[in-house]
């Protein structure tokens, strides 16, 4: 599946942010990488994250071979929501909100 999101976070943050929250979480590990992208792959499938600067956004792409459902998407999914949107902007779990969103 591939997924995709702007956020106000610089490349070089994304791409270090995607390989510890991906390593933390699932048994897969670094591959390969560049200034633009990483590529991890494990026992759970492989994903590629790239990310490009257009002004004051970061484009995000994640493509994995697995299904939407699977453990490497759904931990590829929670990767995305920890992106900034906005300079300042606080990643992380903050207060739970109404309609199971826990997201700040």
């Amino acid at each position: 599946m591939t997924y995709e999101r702007m956020t106000a976070a610089p490349i070089r943050d994304v791409l270090r942010l995607a390989e510890e929250v991906l390593t933390e979480r699932l048994p897969i590990a670094k591959t390969a990488g560049d200034h633009h992208s990483i590529t991890l792959e494990g026992g759970d499938g492989t994903v590629t994250i790239t990310a490009h600067r257009h002004g004051l956004e970061t484009q995000v792409h994640a493509a994995t071979d697995q299904l939407r459902t699977s453990r490497l998407d759904l931990d590829v999914q929670y990767f995305m929501t920890m992106l900034p949107y906005q300079p300042g902007d606080v990643r992380g779990a903050g207060t739970a909100l109404p309609g199971g969103l826990s997201r700040t």
